[in-house]
């Protein structure tokens, strides 16, 4: 019962969010799961397209990454290469580039916080095409919202990457000055005028990733 009141809140947060973003000229899906999540990625990239990724737990838990892996495209695994920083260059000339956001504001905007940066560098420019797969959990009120999002997310995953920084230890944000810290760019994208739809959204009512 208590899933499927979350559902019905996700589902309208959503669609109310969804003609914001359009006049923004981003494109919008809304789906069930994971699974649907997966399954309209499928229809959406060709067969054969050169398709790279960032980190992200949000394609793990839904299956997209095992589909990027699945031969029917010509993958560029940073997981898996050798030359890592390499992969992550080469995805700039990428025809499809996925990932997620770390949250998404009801006036539109698009926030992201990286450690290294490959993965703000790739969706703002490079990629012809981005793919965003979104859990409607996501959606905050507005920039500052966001942010405190991001100070109660960010020591989840350094604590799950063995991270030696004191949001690690703690479970709270310090706001530190260590090697190891994962936020160091904070991004906001407002609007995808310049290349219309080349920024896709999927939001996803069934909460994935962190």
């Amino acid at each position: 019962m208590r899933e499927e009141l979350y559902r019905f809140k996700y589902k309208a947060l959503c669609e109310k969010l969804k003609p914001i973003l359009e006049k923004k000229s981003f494109q919008v899906h809304i789906v069930e799961n994971g699974q649907q999540a997966k399954e309209l990625v499928e229809r959406l990239i060709p067969e054969g397209a050169t398709v790279s990724s960032g980190g992200s737990l949000t394609l793990s838990d839904s299956g997209i990454l095992s589909l990027l892996r699945s031969g029917k495209y010509n993958f560029l695994d940073r997981y898996n290469s050798p030359d890592r920083r390499k992969t992550e260059i080469q995805a700039f000339d990428s025809d499809y580039y996925l990932c997620s956001a770390n949250a998404i504001t009801m006036n539109g905007e698009l926030v992201f916080m990286d450690g290294f940066g490959n993965r703000v560098a790739a969706v703002t420019f490079g990629p012809k095409n981005v793919i965003l797969i979104v859990s409607a959990n996501k959606i905050v009120k507005d920039l500052e919202a966001a942010r405190e999002r991001i100070r109660y997310i960010s020591p989840m995953n350094a604590k799950r990457l063995s991270l030696s920084t004191p949001c690690a230890v703690t479970g709270l944000c310090q706001d530190c000055d260590s090697p190891e810290r994962i936020c160091r760019h904070f991004h906001v994208i407002n609007d995808s005028r310049n290349l219309p739809g080349r920024i896709k959204i999927i939001f996803v009512l069934e909460e994935l990733g962190l």
